[in-house]
């Protein structure tokens, strides 16, 4: 089967939600939308193929049931998962596990990620890192609520773009629209959520213990990303993480590029403008809020037009 599988996927509404994603042509259930799971097998949002020979099968399903299409590779579960999502008010401050504790605590993968910033608004921030020097220090800080001495912030600026591995103490700021490339889990630690309440008036839960039990100490260090850029005559295509789970691109098309495969299988997001996908032949319209696989049997591809994406393969 040498055809791109386009996906149509799951909205989820959160306490910081916006309205953000209308400009990806989704329709939105409300004005706390937060998060859209482009390309997820995972059961807490899964994708649902639209096209082609596999059209209206789950992703989880396509992949235990059709392997070949992802390299005949050996994972239990399709291990990544790729959003958007839309930080209207600032996300709790927070950290994630490795694939040993969250597997060991949640009986699923621990959760690695990265964001590529596609809007920011002016003075926007992140949070990432901290300043405790030993788990002693990170404790009584934490239960001391010095949030102001403990947490790192960092501006941020459309077109940047962070990895986040397990153990990061880490928030996304208000205002800011980030392409996510992660581990396919759903374990998040809360540390910190401004002493917010939902709809229902209640504190949403934290996850102390847990937080200080997997957060990296120091935690001051920004991840050394050796971002490269190859210029073509029709595209600029950027590597922008390989990571012990990942690896992620940005690819800018400004005439047109012919790929060919590197890796069993390919995720792509379009986050801007619109153009053809040409696999042998077959061409198809994409566009500003698509997502797609390029799954093993596409051994090669040609993208036309004004775009800008961001892929990402399996390590």
């Amino acid at each position: 089967m040498k055809e791109a599988l386009f996906l149509k996927s799951v909205l989820h509404e959160k306490i910081w939600g916006g309205t953000h994603l209308k400009e990806f042509g989704y329709d939105l259930p409300s004005d706390k939308v937060g998060e859209y799971w482009a390309i997820s097998a995972h059961p807490h949002g899964v994708s649902i193929v639209k096209n082609g020979t596999y059209a209206q099968m789950p992703l989880d399903k396509l992949y235990a049931e059709h392997r070949e299409l992802f390299g005949n590779r050996t994972e239990s579960v399709f291990p990544l998962l790729t959003k958007i999502l839309d930080a209207n008010d600032w996300l709790s401050v927070q950290v994630h596990p490795d694939d040993a504790y969250g597997q060991k605590h949640e009986g699923e993968l621990g959760k690695t990620e990265c964001w590529y910033i596609i809007s920011a608004k002016p003075g926007a921030e992140i949070v990432y890192g901290h300043t405790a020097k030993t788990r002693v220090q990170l404790a009584e800080m934490i239960h001391a609520g010095a949030w102001d001495e403990l947490l790192t912030k960092v501006p941020v600026k459309a077109g940047e773009f962070y990895h986040v591995p397990s153990g990061t103490m880490h928030a996304i700021g208000a205002g800011i629209v980030i392409l996510e490339t992660q581990q396919s889990s759903d374990t998040t630690y809360r540390v910190y959520d401004f002493d917010r309440r939902d709809a229902q008036g209640n504190l949403r839960e934290l996850h102390i213990q847990q937080s200080i039990d997997v957060l990296t100490i120091p935690g001051d260090q920004l991840p050394d990303n050796k971002v490269t850029v190859e210029t073509f005559d029709g595209a600029e295509l950027s590597t922008l993480v390989k990571s012990d789970f990942f690896d992620v691109f940005k690819w800018v098309i400004t005439k047109n590029h012919a790929f060919k495969k590197i890796a069993d299988y390919t995720l792509v997001s379009v986050l801007d403008g619109s153009g053809q996908l040409d696999i042998d032949g077959q061409v198809v319209s994409i566009k500003k809020g698509d997502h797609f696989i390029l799954p093993s049997p596409v051994e090669s591809w040609k993208i036309t037009g004004q775009l800008e994406m961001i892929a990402s393969q399996p390590k």
